[in-house]
């Protein structure tokens, strides 16, 4: 089969957004990632799955401790900035939790230790046991069908 066609398959299926982060020696660093999933409550787990030619591949196979950041309709924005579509008009407003950096007043915020690594085609699936968490009122922003949505279109 046709990789366009196992992209545009993918697709249908809806996917908030989240913002994987980390402290890369002083210096927050983010990349939008929408393979996101929670995997275990005992012990508390979620997965994030990165591709090998990610920006922030090499950075995120030494890290020990990384943050997620599920984003709010309003904060399509940032989605689009650490996904490289747009620039920054301004500082990205962090936020800490454990150490790690986040992404402040989004939906849901979570600090990380790396639990696991397993290699998976072309992308390596990271498990993350959750050390701290952080949740806020609001309505997420989606992903589908290549195009930002809301709860509301």
């Amino acid at each position: 089969m046709e990789d366009r066609l196992f992209r545009d398959a993918m697709g249908r299926f809806a996917t908030g957004i989240t913002i994987v982060t980390m402290d890369d020696e002083g210096q927050d660093r983010g990349m939008t990632v929408n393979a996101f999933m929670s995997i275990s409550l005992e012990p508390k787990l979620i997965a994030i799955s990165i591709d090998h030619t990610a920006s922030m591949y090499e950075k995120l196979m030494k890290a020990d401790t990384f943050g997620v950041s599920v984003l709010k309709d309003n904060q399509q924005d940032y989605s689009m900035i650490f996904a490289r579509q747009k620039e920054a008009d301004g500082p990205i407003p962090f936020e800490y939790l454990d150490g790690v950096p986040v992404i402040e007043n989004s939906l849901a915020a979570l600090s990380c230790k790396v639990y696991k690594k397993v290699e998976a085609g072309d992308h390596t699936i990271i498990l993350g046991e959750v050390t701290k968490l952080k949740i806020e009122s609001g309505e997420p922003v989606i992903f589908f069908g290549g195009k930002y949505r809301n709860l509301h279109s």
